[in-house]
């Protein structure tokens, strides 16, 4: 087995999966298809492309829901939009908005930080007094960046100490969850905390010996791995469930059925415990040090004396670049949590801090139809416009540089084969949940303009229906996700065809332009009633 493990490989493994949707009155809409007539000679002559309506149709569906708007990246102007103003779950493109608020509110440079402090003097190489293990709410800290704070330990020559060793990770709420909806075993649903370490995932690998298995619960590193405690697996030997959940006696207790193991493998799995995982990560590489720490214990706003060092992250917008390419959720609701305690002084919870960040959509970008339950997108319940999504990803690039911080996506054919020296470049966030998915983000032209764009789909009576157990892969998921991914490549590639020039038809009345930056509520019903 691999015992090293790079950062971009803790990255490539989170994802997000999960839904939700509601029903709001139709509005007219701005025109389907262009005025502009083509010159003689234009490769773009020809078949005007399918309506959004034949489009939408061809996807089948089902009883899901699709809400769309595009808009000029210059003006603003609404140029195309269906349902623009009904509420959808958002899945991961709600990573979007997270990111601007973390932008706005904290500074594309800020960086989270983890120190460590004493209670007491050092004296002739002996800490009298307590050694405290302080989070900033970093979302990226890993066991390589915790092994760099353990050798400040020894640099400032600390061979024993007195006392306890505390880990303080009230900087933020905790949560033993994401979202309460999710699989038990699900990676990309871990706990969250003012203190974390590895995105919050232990790795869970085994290997047959025999009649039975060799496993093994560790947090790996570029160098090895650390095993822990406080995470533990069971084999046991049932039929199902595959993974159960018990917090006992202090740590994370899991079993998995022999059945499902094979011959051997490994696989991530939530961590429920952040304060107490790093603790004994830090714990076993101080002891690499000579520097046999106690027991961790956790203890909050403990008053502290003297600095021993610090790791950091890299900058914020580095952090958001990463988090919007690998979808990572703690590192949505960890931005969103911080830039809410900056805002407010605190924050009480997830969905506490997700209203917050509700409140500053609305105040800061005029956003009327946005409710989101947590900073990831991962909750169901969450409901946004993809009126306002545009918006918002408009007035996000011209005042906080958010596209290039976005992933390039793929131009597709009709058969979804990458097109061959595609005209169009794409820049946006993906969001998928079961039987959700969504896309924002920005098209450049050829001509040098662009258009800014969100699309959502849901079918969300399907999704409810889903036994919680089966949330993971449910039945018909994947190709309902596809149909819907490749109707959003149908309407990029329409609107590349209908606006070459990043502009409407002049039939598009002057008030169908989407708000910057107001202050006050409206105008999205406005902009597409309109319309003509």
């Amino acid at each position: 087995m691999n015992r090293g493990l790079s950062r971009r490989h803790f990255l490539l493994s989170l994802a997000a999966s999960g839904i939700a949707s509601a029903a709001a009155p139709a509005f007219a809409e701005a025109p389907t298809r262009s005025l502009r007539p083509f010159a003689r000679g234009d490769k773009r002559a020809g078949p005007a492309p399918d309506s959004p309506e034949e489009l939408i149709a061809k996807a089948r569906l089902g009883d899901g829901i699709v809400g769309y708007a595009v808009l000029s990246a210059t003006t603003g102007q609404l140029l195309e939009s269906h349902r623009g103003t009904l509420g959808l779950p958002p899945a991961s493109v709600a990573k979007s908005l997270t990111a601007s608020y973390g932008l706005d509110v904290l500074g594309p440079d800020y960086r989270f930080s983890t120190e460590l402090w004493t209670t007491g003097a050092i004296v002739g190489g002996e800490l009298r007094g307590d050694l405290v293990l302080v989070g900033g709410g970093d979302p990226t800290l890993d066991t390589d960046g915790l092994a760099t704070l353990a050798r400040s330990l020894e640099e400032v020559g600390i061979k024993s100490i007195t006392g306890r060793f505390i880990v303080d990770g009230g900087v933020l709420p905790y949560a033993p969850v994401i979202d309460t909806e999710q699989p038990v075993h699900v990676a990309y649903n871990p706990a969250v905390a003012g203190i974390n370490l590895n995105y919050n995932r232990v790795s869970f690998e085994w290997e047959r010996k025999g009649e039975g298995y060799e496993v093994s619960m560790d947090a790996p590193s570029m160098a090895g791995r650390q095993g822990v405690r406080m995470a533990h697996m069971e084999v046991a030997d049932r039929n199902g469930p595959i993974y159960t959940y018990e917090d006992l006696n202090g740590r994370d207790e899991w079993s998995v059925a022999k059945h499902a193991l094979g011959k051997g493998g490994s696989r991530w799995l939530p961590v429920r415990k952040p304060e107490l995982y790093v603790g004994e990560v830090f714990q076993a590489l101080a002891g690499s040090h000579g520097l046999q720490l106690p027991e961790p214990v956790i203890e909050h706003g403990v008053e502290t004396v003297d600095f021993i060092g610090r790791v950091e992250s890299e900058p914020l917008h580095v952090v958001l670049k990463d988090m919007l390419k690998y979808s990572t959720n703690l590192t949505a609701e960890l931005v969103g949590l911080t830039a809410t305690r900056k805002r407010l002084g605190h924050a009480l919870s997830i969905k506490h801090s997700a209203e917050e960040m509700n409140t500053w959509a609305r105040e800061s970008m005029g956003l009327t139809h946005v409710a989101m339950v947590d900073h990831s997108g991962l909750g169901g319940d969450s409901r946004v416009a993809a009126a306002d999504v545009a918006s918002a990803v408009l007035q996000a690039e011209r005042r906080l540089n958010l596209k290039p911080l976005m992933k390039p996506i793929t131009v597709l054919d009709n058969r979804g084969r990458p097109v061959k020296n595609a005209t169009l470049e794409v820049h946006a966030k993906t969001g998928t949940l079961n039987f959700v998915s969504g896309l924002a983000g920005y098209v450049d032209q050829p001509s040098g303009e662009g258009l800014v764009f969100a699309i959502f789909c849901g079918d969300v009576p399907r999704r409810d229906a889903i036994p919680i157990e089966q949330r993971e892969r449910p039945p018909g998921m994947m190709e309902w996700n596809t149909r819907a991914k490749m109707l959003q490549q149908d309407l990029i590639r329409r609107w590349g065809h209908l606006f070459p020039d990043g502009k409407g038809p002049e039939a598009v009345a002057a008030s169908s332009v989407i708000p910057t930056m107001q202050t006050s509520s409206g105008s999205l019903e406005a902009a597409e009633a309109s319309a003509p």
